[in-house]
């Protein structure tokens, strides 16, 4: 198969640990899949999260051999692929398209207050409790940065605990305003491994975004 381009995949966790899904779902359209890594919480608030995927970035890039570069992820690894994908990594334009698997992207909606969480991962990432008119909070917010019309695949499923499928529905919706292509996946599930997994096997849709960014065997949830 002809390699189509490079896929930056980033891992979930909660921005504070590793998730074992690597995006492999995704490897049979041709794309040189290549991990990348971050600082969790723990270590380093925003956005030094976004500045390690920038760097893994600029080094799929230049292994590219001129390929697109797409980037990709789930749940927290999702949300800094959008990042990505709307701020760029040097320039607004560098990055093809994103993929996101159930991405929490607004720390202030409804449907994520409603949760409740006294251990809120944001409050992690941020070091503080997310608020309005706290400038790391509008920054961390993914639709804050809408607006270079790159490609977006969201895929979200409506029985996710932990990120509401509702926060996929709303970033669509915000994007499609602001003038980018966007394909809005929302399926059955709760989105584990196991359940991609069962999913790929069993079915494997093609939902069509652009050229630029390929859709994926994959099902739901964080």
């Amino acid at each position: 198969m002809t390699e189509r381009g490079v896929l930056l995949w980033i891992h979930g966790g909660g921005w504070r640990a590793r998730s074992t899904e690597d995006g492999g779902a995704l490897a049979g359209h041709g794309l040189r899949m290549v991990q990348a890594t971050y600082r969790l919480a723990a270590e380093a608030r925003w956005p030094a999260q976004l500045d390690h995927v920038r760097a893994a970035a600029r080094a799929a890039r230049a292994g590219a051999d001129g390929g697109r570069l797409l980037v990709g992820g789930d749940s927290a690894g999702a949300m800094l692929a959008l990042h990505l994908a709307l701020r760029g990594v040097d320039r607004p334009d560098d990055v093809a398209g994103a993929l996101a698997y159930w991405p929490p992207v607004d720390p202030l909606g409804e449907d994520h207050l409603r949760l409740g969480r006294a251990d809120d991962p944001w409050a992690g990432l941020l070091g503080h409790r997310p608020a309005p008119g706290d400038p790391a909070t509008a920054d961390a917010t993914v639709g804050t940065h809408a607006g270079n019309r790159v490609p977006v695949l969201l895929v979200h499923g409506v029985a996710d605990g932990s990120v509401p499928a509702t926060q996929s529905v709303a970033l669509a919706g915000a994007l499609l305003a602001a003038g980018h292509p966007v394909h809005a996946w929302i399926t059955h599930g709760g989105g584990t491994r196991s359940t991609w997994t069962a999913q790929t096997s069993a079915r494997r849709p093609r939902p069509s975004l652009t050229p630029s960014c390929p859709a994926p065997d994959a099902g739901t949830g964080p």
